[in-house]
């Protein structure tokens, strides 16, 4: 029994070492080098001129702050993916959003699948775990996920902590919310384009449709919540 108690401690250790390394790591990495391109997004101009200075590296960079965005999952992917837009064009900074995204979440899937509940913990709190418990039904997990992922305006990153305690595969998830991701990350990136040429009205236009698609999913998420509450 003192062995087995033994063992489960230093399962506990190793799993918050690996944790406070990782992110040891990834604030080092984002101190020297993403941290200077979040300040640029403060000018479109500027940010561009930044990436275009790195050569093929900027795609590298870009893809680095598109992790940091998912892994911290509380910063809007809406501004990374405008600046995709901005700095890539529409078509090419969509593919790098949607790697960038798959990468990240496929960590994130598998770091939460390795160390379960503790992972989800650091980001999200006890409660709203709990009120998020119909993603474990195995019935209705793969139209419920592509929903969540379809609509603007729901914490998609979050979701792939909250995911990553279910039964799903990695496989699944992958195709899954990579296929749903598509049309708000197209929109933005189409979005920045149109930022980057002074297209100002088609830019107005991509961006009032994504905001009322986003405002209707945010509506939606909250109803579902509602509704599990009162069920």
């Amino acid at each position: 029994m003192e062995t087995i108690k033994k063992k489960n401690t230093g399962k506990k250790i190793l799993s918050i070492a690996s944790v406070l390394i990782f992110i040891g790591v990834l604030t080092f990495v984002g101190f020297y080098f993403i941290w200077p391109m979040l300040k640029s997004f403060e000018n479109p101009n500027e940010f561009k001129a930044y990436i275009d200075s790195y050569g093929i590296y900027g795609m590298l960079i870009f893809l680095g702050i598109q992790f940091l965005q998912v892994f911290i999952a509380l910063i809007p992917g809406e501004f990374v993916e405008i600046g995709a837009g901005y700095a890539f064009g529409a078509i090419q900074g969509a593919l790098l959003c949607l790697l960038g995204v798959a990468i990240a979440s496929a960590i994130v899937f598998l770091l939460t699948k390795t160390l379960g509940v503790r992972m989800v913990h650091l980001f999200i709190d006890e409660k709203k775990l709990e009120n998020n418990k119909l993603l474990n039904n195995p019935k209705r997990l793969n139209s419920l996920v592509f929903i969540l992922y379809l609509i603007p305006g729901t914490p998609k990153d979050l979701f792939t902590y909250i995911v990553g305690l279910t039964k799903m595969k990695l496989r699944t998830f992958l195709l899954i919310t990579t296929i749903a991701r598509i049309p708000s990350v197209i929109s933005s990136t189409l979005g920045g384009k149109y930022l980057m040429e002074k297209d100002w009205k088609s830019a107005a236009i991509v961006f009032g449709v994504t905001a009322a698609f986003s405002v209707a999913g945010y509506l939606f998420y909250n109803l579902v919540l509602n509704r599990k509450k009162k069920a």
